[in-house]
């Protein structure tokens, strides 16, 4: 299986910029499309961005689209989320997922579209 740890959250002011890192480990896939989702307490997990394994296609949430950027660097095995002009709205646990099937546009965009899924890291957006 494969194992998915994220880094690079923490604490910014509000119109600042964070990159996440999402490292994977563990078993490799021929098709392994990558996404970022978001969840607050009390509330169903968000889709923010997703990409293919080899980067040609990207889906991003309506909410974010313009703010933030993922990209992937299979020789590191890692993904990133770039997120600028932050905003406390922005304030969630970010996870990583990764997928076994096909790269598909509207399927990346489900929580039941990941097979695994890392611990998450926290990003908290102040004023």
């Amino acid at each position: 299986q494969v194992q998915l740890v994220e880094s690079g959250g923490g604490l910014v002011q509000a119109g600042g910029s964070l990159r996440l890192s999402c490292a994977a480990s563990g078993r490799t896939f021929s098709s392994h499309p990558m996404g970022w989702f978001r969840q607050a307490p009390g509330k169903e997990r968000e889709f923010v961005a997703a990409i293919s394994w080899s980067g040609g296609a990207t889906e991003y949430g309506a909410s974010v689209k313009g703010q933030v950027t993922i990209s992937r660097d299979n020789a590191k095995n890692t993904v990133y989320l770039q997120m600028n002009r932050l905003k406390q709205e922005d304030t969630d646990v970010y996870y990583c997922a990764a997928a076994s099937a096909y790269y598909s546009n509207t399927l990346v965009q489900r929580v039941d579209g990941y097979d695994y899924w890392g611990q998450g890291t926290q990003v908290t957006v102040s004023s």
